[in-house]
């Protein structure tokens, strides 16, 4: 059952992350409380890895790791922003 926790903590993270990612960046991004949440997670694993590549820490014993919340909220940033850029760009052409 510890695993189930886990889960819930994951997506917990993962909506506040994914929620300050999205108040952060500017202009009104069109998602659910899914797509937050989800945007969180991978945001997640994003600045788990980010902080791999940065400081060479590997508590795990795995490349890609979910983050503490700043990580998290990091990851999310960026994972948004270039959203936001594929979005626009898939966009311009139709």
């Amino acid at each position: 059952m510890a695993w189930l926790g886990s889960i819930i903590l994951l997506i917990i993270v993962g909506l506040i992350a994914g929620f300050i990612a999205r108040a952060i960046v500017p202009g009104r991004q069109h998602m659910s409380i899914g797509a937050t949440i989800l945007l969180g997670i991978i945001g997640s694993f994003v600045g788990g890895f980010l902080g791999y590549l940065l400081f060479h820490a590997d508590p795990n014993g795995g490349l890609l790791q979910p983050s503490g919340i700043l990580g998290s909220i990091i990851g999310s940033i960026i994972v948004l922003l270039i959203w936001i850029a594929v979005k626009r760009r898939s966009g311009a052409r139709a």
